[in-house]
């Protein structure tokens, strides 16, 4: 009996049955940890590197004052503002000249600051005065100015403002559009070229029934201002919607 008990233990399995089993769970349940931290990770990463931007361009129709505008999601700056209905307001930002929102092919653009020059930057909200920086040019700011004069880029002429007018070290640069219409804009030029931010300029304008559009932009496109008026116009004309329609891409003032 005790050979034969002998014989049988030494056949026995080094490994039980039970054993195998849970090491076969644990392993499983190993496994799907790893793919779910994986898959986690790589989600994680990507909205990292989006950092609040979105490549989507589904279209997100909101509604500011009397104005409806439709806009693709990737132009919306920030992440809260792309939610369709009423609003105060909407930021925009979008590649100079090309006139698009945000794209992983371009994201350097949108991240670089050295290169303020590759974005323009849009605020719209509903009007609150009559007048937008153009007309308020020579009942407002003509006042205003300091009696020096110089030549600006592309045909521009720069009007240094007074220290004593509550904007001292700012400066306008004016000219005259192609229509006969009077453009202003307000900047505080960098000391050097290598400083300039994409707030270095600003001008308001006004669009559609009740908008107000505030756009700023590097003094480095200063040259391209002309340009940058159209293609702003353009581009908002043709995202206001009307009767659920887009509008007509005709430039209003």
């Amino acid at each position: 009996m005790a050979a034969m008990a002998t014989g049988n233990e030494d056949h026995a399995p080094l490994i039980s049955n039970r054993l195998l089993t849970r090491l076969t769970v644990g392993i499983a349940v190993l496994a799907g940890l790893t793919l779910a931290i994986s898959v986690a990770g790589r989600a994680l990463g990507e909205r990292i590197a989006l950092a609040g931007h979105t490549e989507s361009a589904e279209a997100v129709d909101v509604v500011i004052g009397q104005d409806q505008i439709r806009l693709p999601a990737n132009t919306i700056r920030f992440e809260e503002q792309r939610r369709p209905g009423r609003t105060e307001r909407v930021d925009l930002y979008l590649t100079w000249p090309e006139m698009n929102g945000y794209s992983n092919a371009e994201r350097i653009r949108f991240n670089d600051a050295t290169r303020p020059e590759s974005l323009i930057f849009l605020n719209l909200s509903q009007s609150t005065m009559s007048r937008d920086m153009s007309g308020r040019l020579a009942p407002i700011y003509s006042h205003l100015f300091d009696d020096r004069t110089e030549p600006g880029p592309a045909g521009l002429t720069m009007q240094p403002l007074r220290e004593n007018s509550g904007y001292g070290g700012e400066v306008f640069f004016t000219g005259t559009l192609p229509d006969g219409s009077d453009y202003a804009v307000r900047c505080m030029m960098p000391a050097d070229e290598s400083q300039s931010t994409s707030a270095d300029c600003q001008r308001d304008i006004h669009i559609g029934r009740d908008l107000s559009v505030l756009y700023r932009f590097s003094s480095r496109l200063l040259p391209q201002w002309q340009a940058m008026e159209a293609r702003v116009r353009d581009y908002l004309a043709a995202s206001l919607v009307e009767n659920g329609r887009p509008a007509s891409t005709t430039r209003t003032r």
